[in-house]
């Protein structure tokens, strides 16, 4: 791993591709990434969470173009899909201290699965599969079945069906849910993952700050909805990918506070930029299977002006005490809903009107693991991640919320959202690539330097 990552950091010195410090890798590069990490997790990190989730045998069915979410994160960089029905099996021999990685499909995927089906020896695939399980007499087998974690919840009902069906009765007490397993997977980021973590979520402020200056706006012009698709252009013109549409907006003195669903779903489109705007967006972008995801403000000049006014400087120091109060109760073995309990509590205790909505990012931008609130679930997430999984370590959530605060000035409430993307580990919580502190300005304010 440690040549790997040393690739890794020789790489930019000779690739086409900059923003600001950061270097995007050409595809070829990347699929080499890719396929590295995916080979160390296989080997070093499944047997771990298998051990921990008490599973010896791992099962995953899939067709082509209708894949579960979890055997997609395990398909090698030059496969975009699985092929006709691809079946992958996961065996794992603690007293040998083994992992066998099996796929009952005409091809080997990637490196590190290897075929275990002729078929001119046994055209049934099904049947091939049973050999395989009869073969190793599991004590379990999991499945992709789940009701709480979608992403966990990936094996269709015809291939259930199926499976069932040509099981041998003896092992149908054995099967078993593996969402613990398949959200274990989906949510752990190993070492090598949160160095290339912290290149991903610069590249993300780089573009916001590019997005929010006079590079791209020009006051009195440009409207929210030019400067949602430059983010979405620059995107594609730097070859990443974004998995939701960007989002501009904008609160100002003549505005009224909109409800927290209105400003996600019912906003004005195409608000001309103005001087004296508080503006915010909602931003991220997939890079090397990784997502981030991430909420920033900036402040517009008015003529004479050099700094924002002190009334929002001090609103965003009210953001950042909120995320303060969530970060520090994330605590492990703690389930979403206490940590979100506990922090409103204290944070509110402060005189703070706060809302937390945060979840986990990683393999998806929405993924899989301990749910801390959602923005219409202020009271908890019941029956879901939120009130039963708890927080485990080498895990990344995005850290949204807001408050809301009061601007006299304004004669208004106004609303501070951030996000930014947090890691926990085994020493407590860190943000993966700083916070925002500071309002974004707009134009830049440039030092004059006297004769």
């Amino acid at each position: 791993m440690q040549k790997l990552v040393c690739l890794f950091y020789l790489l930019p010195l000779f690739l086409p591709f900059t923003l600001s410090s950061q270097q995007i890798l050409p595809e070829q590069e990347r699929a080499r990434v890719v396929d590295e990490i995916l080979e160390e997790r296989f080997n070093t990190l499944l047997p771990t969470l298998m051990d921990q989730t008490g599973l010896d045998m791992w099962i995953l069915i899939s067709r082509e173009y209708n894949e579960d979410p979890v055997l997609k994160t395990m398909l090698p960089a030059t496969w975009l899909n699985a092929r006709r029905r691809t079946i992958l099996l996961f065996y794992r021999d603690k007293a040998t201290d083994t992992i066998e990685k099996l796929a009952v499909a005409r091809y080997n995927v990637g490196k590190s699965i290897q075929s275990a089906w002729d078929k001119e020896k046994e055209p049934n695939q099904w049947k091939r599969l049973i050999q395989l399980i009869e073969e190793r007499n599991p004590n379990s087998i999991g499945l992709n079945f789940s009701k709480d974690h979608n992403i966990a919840d990936g094996l269709d009902k015809t291939d259930y069906d199926e499976f069932m069906a040509n099981l041998p009765k003896k092992f149908h007490s054995r099967v078993t849910s593996a969402e613990q397993l398949a959200v274990r997977w989906i949510e752990t980021r190993t070492p090598w993952e949160m160095v290339i973590y912290d290149q991903l979520v610069d590249i993300t402020h780089d573009i916001i700050a590019e997005a929010f200056s006079e590079k791209v706006i020009t006051l009195g012009i440009t409207t929210t909805t030019e400067v949602e698709w430059w983010m979405r252009q620059k995107v594609t013109d730097l070859g990443l990918e974004t998995w939701f549409h960007p989002t501009v907006d904008v609160q100002r003195t003549s505005e009224e506070l909109v409800s927290h669903l209105y400003s996600f779903s019912g906003r004005p489109d195409d608000l001309v930029i103005q001087p004296g705007d508080l503006l915010h967006c909602d931003f991220g972008i997939t890079y090397l299977r990784l997502n981030t995801d991430c909420q920033e403000l900036a402040y517009v000049l008015k003529p004479n002006e050099t700094s924002a006014p002190s009334f929002l400087v001090n609103a965003l120091y009210d953001g950042n005490r909120v995320q303060d109060f969530l970060t520090e109760n994330m605590i492990k073995g703690r389930t979403g809903n206490e940590i979100l309990a506990k922090a409103l509590s204290d944070a509110k205790a402060t005189g703070l009107r706060p809302a937390i909505y945060t979840h986990p990012l990683g393999s998806y931008g929405h993924s899989a693991g301990t749910t801390i609130g959602m923005w219409d679930a202020q009271g908890g997430v019941m029956k879901d991640d939120g009130e039963n999984y708890p927080l485990n370590p080498n895990t990344v959530y995005a850290i949204e919320l807001n408050t809301t605060v009061n601007i006299p000035e304004w004669k208004r409430d106004i609303r501070v959202m951030l996000e930014e993307a947090g890691f926990y580990g085994e020493d407590g919580f860190r943000y993966v690539n700083g916070r925002q502190t500071e309002l974004l300005l707009i134009p830049r304010v440039k030092e004059h330097q006297g004769n």
